[in-house]
């Protein structure tokens, strides 16, 4: 698998996936900066990356106007801490690979991991 961190995400994420062998860029460090939305949509479909990010505006991108994507984890946690969020990363990985490689659109929270999949 292969991902892309939007530029709310932070970089250590990028290490541990790094670190596990996934193939990681990032908006902040490989694209030019303060790109819109769904220009880092189109970048994450056309490089076949799973997005991951903080920002909930990309459910609208999705799902209202139905712009294709290759997979998003979506974090909204209230304990934004690198271990915290590495752990629920983990989760993901672990619980819902197949999702993810199949383009789901994953939302993270403290209580639950909630999967849709792609139509």
């Amino acid at each position: 698998m292969k991902f892309l961190l939007d530029e709310n995400v932070d970089l250590p994420l990028g290490d541990y996936l790094n670190a596990r062998g996934y193939d990681v860029t990032a908006v902040a460090l490989d694209y030019t900066r303060s790109i819109e939305d769904h220009e880092v949509l189109e970048i994450a479909r056309a490089e076949d990356r799973i997005l991951i990010t903080n920002d909930k505006d990309f459910g609208e991108l999705i799902y209202r106007q139905q712009l294709e994507h290759t997979g998003v984890i979506l974090f909204r946690l209230r304990d934004e801490s690198i271990p915290a969020k590495i752990a629920r990363l983990e989760e993901v990985l672990a619980d819902h690979a197949d999702a993810l490689a199949g383009g789901a659109y994953i939302v993270v929270s403290d209580r639950r991991i909630r999967v849709r999949k792609q139509r």
